[in-house]
C-alpha cells in the first residue's frame, strides 16, 4: 500500500485548496469525500447568493468569473468542480472515512471502500452535515426539514420556521413569496445581526407590515402531527396549525469522528486544539483547515478567511 505524503478528508474549497498546494509542491495526496466535489455547496438551497464576493472565493489564484455582484450556489459548484477537472485533482468521491489511527508515525485511514496509509492527515470536513437539534417532541416527524432548499414544496401551506440566521430568513421570505403561511419563531430578540445587508429590511419590513408573523424571545416547545406549541416572550403558551417546520437552527461538526481521531476539544463550544501558525492539532502530522477548526463557532470560519490554511499547513509539512 502507498503511503501518501498528504491524505485529505473532505472535498469542499478549503480541501481542494489543500490539495493545489500539495500539487504545486510535488507531495502525493489524496481527497477522500463522502459525497460529490463541494458537497455541502451542492446541498446549499439552490437559489442561495453568497455573503463574499467572487474574488474572496478564489482558491489557489484561479479567477472566479461571476456576472452577479454575489455570486450563487450554480456559479460555484461551476467553479470548484471545473478546477477538479481542469487540475486532475486526485479525488474519491461518495466513499466516508470511518477511522483514522497512527501507527508508527504512519496514519491509517479506514473508509468504507477501503484502508489508506498516509504521513500527514488533513481533516477538512466543514460542518454541515450534522444539524443542531433543538431536542424537543416531534422533531423527528417528516415535516419537520433541518435543510432547506428551494421554496416550492411549500406554497399554500402553514410553515413555522425556527431561527433568525441567513437560512432562516431566506426561508421565510422565500416561501412567504410562493403563498406560504409563515411564522417565525426566534430565540433572540431580533434578526440576527450577521444577516446579509440587503435582505435584512426585506424581511424586518415583511414583519412590521405583518406578512410574516414573528415571534422574538420565543421557544418552540413540541411538533405535532396538525400543530406546533411554543412559548412566547410573556411565557404564554400557543398552540398553531402547521404543516411544515423549518428548522434553520444551524449545523455542527462531526465532533465524535474528531475525537476519534485523538483531537481534543475544549470548553463549552468544543474547540478542536491545533496551533494557530501551523493548523497542526495535538496529534502531530494531523491537521485540521476550514470551518472545522471553529467547534460550535461554525461563523468564525468561512471561505474567504480559512483559505489561508492551506498555505500554512504544507509550508509545515515541507518544514519537517
Amino acid at each position: 500500500m502507498e503511503t501518501l505524503d498528504i491524505l485529505i478528508i473532505g472535498g469542499g474549497p478549503i480541501g481542494l485548496n489543500c490539495a493545489l498546494e500539495a500539487q504545486k509542491n510535488n507531495l502525493s495526496y489524496l481527497i477522500i469525500e463522502k459525497g460529490t466535489i463541494v458537497n455541502s455547496l451542492y446541498n446549499y438551497p439552490l437559489y442561495m447568493r453568497f455573503f463574499s464576493t467572487a474574488e474572496k472565493l478564489e482558491i489557489d489564484g484561479i479567477p472566479f468569473i461571476s456576472t452577479a455582484p454575489k455570486p450563487g450556489r450554480q456559479e460555484a459548484l461551476e467553479y470548484y468542480q471545473g478546477i477538479t477537472r481542469q487540475r486532475n485533482v486526485n479525488i474519491n468521491l461518495y466513499e466516508k472515512v470511518e477511522k483514522v489511527s497512527k501507527e508508527n508515525e504512519i496514519f491509517v485511514v479506514e473508509t468504507t471502500k477501503g484502508k489508506y496509509s498516509a504521513k500527514n492527515v488533513i481533516i477538512s470536513t466543514g460542518f454541515y452535515d450534522i444539524p443542531n437539534l433543538m431536542n424537543i417532541p416531534g422533531e423527528d416527524l417528516p415535516k419537520v426539514k433541518h435543510y432547506y432548499t428551494e421554496p416550492y414544496p411549500y406554497a399554500k401551506q402553514k410553515i413555522v420556521v425556527v431561527g433568525s440566521s441567513n437560512s432562516a430568513v431566506d426561508a421565510a421570505l422565500e416561501t412567504y413569496r410562493k403563498g406560504a403561511e409563515v411564522t417565525m419563531i426566534i430565540r433572540h430578540s431580533e434578526i440576527s445581526k450577521s444577516v446579509k445587508y440587503w435582505v435584512k429590511p426585506d424581511i424586518e419590513n415583511r414583519i412590521a407590515e405583518g406578512s410574516i408573523s414573528a415571534h422574538f424571545n420565543a421557544e418552540l416547545l413540541e411538533i405535532k402531527e396538525k400543530t406546533v406549541i411554543f412559548k412566547n416572550e410573556k411565557g404564554e403558551i400557543h398552540e398553531i396549525e402547521n404543516d411544515f417546520v423549518l428548522a434553520m437552527t444551524g449545523y455542527l461538526p462531526d465532533f465524535d469522528f474528531l475525537r476519534n481521531s485523538g483531537i481534543e476539544l475544549q470548553g463549552e463550544c468544543l474547540n478542536p486544539l491545533y496551533n494557530n501558525e501551523t493548523m497542526e492539532t495535538n496529534i502531530p502530522k494531523l491537521y485540521l483547515a476550514g470551518v472545522v477548526c471553529g467547534g460550535k463557532d461554525t461563523h468564525l470560519w468561512f471561505i474567504e478567511n480559512s483559505r489561508i490554511h492551506a498555505e500554512m499547513i504544507v509550508q509545515h509539512i515541507l518544514s519537517k
